[in-house]
């Protein structure tokens, strides 16, 4: 492999400014690291006695704020419970009250095809007793009663044309 003059002191160089980077980089993630651990022995309560009357305020200040937050958060979740227990009991009542409603309509329904049933049976005795008093042959053949079906809750027609006639008196017409 050939190499260019100065090629190795380049990659050295460069090298060497990088192991610096990251060494720098490397203490201040260290002394981050130390700044959070004392903040958090602090927090705790603990090694108080090095700190200034500000950096005691400060500390002070934080906590109440942390506290707050936790309250607000508590009371929120409470709120939030609280509505969730009620949104339940909604939820059994609506469930209720649609179990009645579907049961009244089942019953309405059931009292309306039972009236519309007897309605039928009637007229079917007024067209029976009507064709009993009609004289002689007629169109119609009065059909029996039918049963009541609930999928049916109207009959058409309880007479039907007769099919076959009983006179024969039709002219027949003839083209001259």
């Amino acid at each position: 492999m050939i190499q260019r003059p100065g090629t190795s002191t380049l990659t050295q160089v460069f090298v060497r400014k990088l192991f610096q980077f990251y060494q720098q980089e490397a203490s201040k993630l260290r002394a981050q690291i130390g700044n959070l651990q004392n903040s958090n022995r602090n927090m705790l309560g603990e090694s108080l006695g090095s700190l200034s009357v500000r950096d005691l305020k400060n500390l002070e200040s934080r906590l109440e704020r942390g506290i707050s937050k936790i309250r607000s958060k508590k009371v929120l979740n409470e709120l939030l419970f609280a509505e969730v227990e009620f949104m339940q009991k909604r939820e059994v009542d609506l469930h209720n009250n649609n179990q009645y409603l579907r049961a009244k309509v089942s019953l309405s329904l059931f009292l309306c095809a039972s009236h519309v049933y007897g309605c039928m049976i009637a007229e079917n005795e007024r067209a029976q007793q009507q064709m009993t008093l009609m004289p002689g042959n007629s169109d119609y053949e009065l059909l029996p009663p039918q049963p009541f079906e609930a999928r049916n809750y109207l009959q058409i027609n309880g007479l039907q044309l007769n099919d076959h006639y009983s006179r024969q008196d039709h002219t027949s017409l003839q083209l001259v």
